[in-house]
């Protein structure tokens, strides 16, 4: 929990975006101490670890994703998003899914983000609490919304089930120092707005987080109008849900009022470009809702749909759709896109008074990445060069809280054997069921 790393370049990501070129930066109980350019200036007495040749970086924030959906990872691919759920993923969500299926695929999520400097996910799934049982065990910090959905589903039959989980899961861990637990609605068309009222209501009971699908594709944005009298963002806002409690997903069909509104009221925007890309759903207008002041970050959605869990790509997929759709090179820098997977991110998942930037108080979730693959080399700008071409097999180690969670590609607390055993069996079932939907 207390060591000193020197001979770094260290990318803070703070408001000034402050780069020291041969820096040290210092952790004691988990928290950021100190940090500078001069080493005569550090602590002394703290253990020291040598990162010459390497970037130290916040750790990255991916604010939308279903980790247990690892296990489902290539099931569907190239299909429309309705047929891809309703034809594929909730047949096989319905007779899959149960506490050992989630577990497995939580840890094979985590097994993967952390080796790529994901510190932080905000997730929404089934069996959350399980999701956040194994979140905590292997150090990962989220945001973790147990899913509600009108129709029955393999943890809860009834929503009145649904919502006393909610309240289980939410008082369980409403003091742990890194999950934030949370009510997930799965989107304004699977939820009847009554029951839409009572997750604002559970969630101002419980003060805890909201987190939604919103506004991801035309056909949803049509749907919403055509049943409910009003676009996606515009009714959740008639049903007071829009707050700086939420973190919504996607967010690909806003107009510029709507992009006014979602900043007026402080909601988070978990933006996931490959998926969005992946599944045709559309370009969101990222470059305007930054104009506007909305706190927009990057998620990988679930790797179902995407098909990794890869900020580094996220990034890189981000920039490059901005600059194609507005057709300038320059709308968006490759500063503006490190911000949004690590000081953006957490604000857009409403932690950025803990992490999400390199600053003494803040929580020490932070990342060593090599910056001498020959893919990388050589570096005129390191700034460019993180987002232009690093990978997630970069990055050396990962620390949260001050724990170190990812050692050169080992995770403390998995055992790769059996984990690649467990998810071979998970395979053969889900392929059984697959020939039978």
């Amino acid at each position: 929990m207390d060591f000193l790393l020197c001979n770094g370049l260290i990318v803070t990501v703070d408001r000034a975006f402050r780069v020291l070129p041969n820096g040290w930066l210092a952790v004691r109980g988990g928290e950021i101490v100190g940090l500078g350019d001069d080493l005569s200036a550090a602590p002394t007495d703290l253990p020291r670890i040598d990162v010459e040749g390497q970037a130290v970086l916040p750790g990255l924030i991916n604010c939308h994703t279903h980790l247990p959906m690892s296990l489902f990872r290539g099931i569907a691919d190239d299909k429309e998003l309705m047929d891809w759920l309703q034809n594929y993923i909730f047949p096989a969500e319905s007779q899959a899914l149960n506490a050992e299926f989630v577990r497995w695929g939580t840890r094979l999520s985590l097994w993967e983000m952390l080796r790529g400097g994901i510190t932080t996910v905000v997730d929404m799934y089934m069996f959350e609490a399980e999701v956040a049982a194994e979140c905590a065990r292997l150090g990962m910090r989220g945001v973790l919304g147990q899913s509600l959905i009108d129709f029955p589903t393999p943890d809860f039959e009834s929503w009145d089930q649904k919502v006393e989980a909610c309240r289980d899961f939410v008082r369980s861990y409403g003091r742990h120092p890194l999950i934030t637990p949370g009510l997930a609605p799965h989107s304004p068309y699977t939820v009847s707005p009554e029951h839409l009222k009572q997750v604002r209501e559970l969630a101002e009971e419980l003060n805890c987080p909201v987190i939604i699908h919103l506004a991801e594709t035309r056909a949803e944005h049509d749907q919403v109008l055509a049943e409910r009298g009003a676009s996606p963002v515009t009714y959740l806002d008639s049903l007071g849900l829009l707050s700086r409690r939420m973190v919504a997903a996607h967010v690909v069909w806003p107009d510029q009022a709507e992009i006014e509104l979602l900043a007026r009221r402080g909601v988070g925007v978990g933006h996931c470009p490959q998926s969005n890309a992946k599944l045709a759903s559309g370009i969101a207008p990222v470059v305007r809702m930054i104009a506007a002041g909305v706190a927009v970050g990057l998620g990988t959605d679930g790797a179902a749909s995407n098909n990794d869990l890869d900020m580094w790509q996220e990034m890189q997929t981000a920039n490059f759709l901005q600059k194609l759709n507005s057709q300038s090179p320059t709308v968006m820098s490759a500063r503006q896109t490190l911000e949004l997977a690590t000081r953006e991110g957490a604000r857009a998942a409403h932690l950025d008074h803990l992490v999400g930037s390199l600053e003494v108080g803040k929580r020490a979730d932070l990342i060593t990445v090599r910056l001498d693959s020959p893919h990388q080399l050589p570096v005129y700008e390191p700034v460019s060069q993180l987002v232009y071409t690093t990978r997630s097999s970069d990055v050396t180690r990962t620390w949260i809280d001050g724990k170190l969670v990812m050692d050169h590609g080992r995770v403390p607390g998995i055992d790769e054997a059996e984990l690649r055993g467990a998810v071979g069996e998970q395979k053969e079932r889900v392929q059984r069921i697959l020939k039978r939907i």
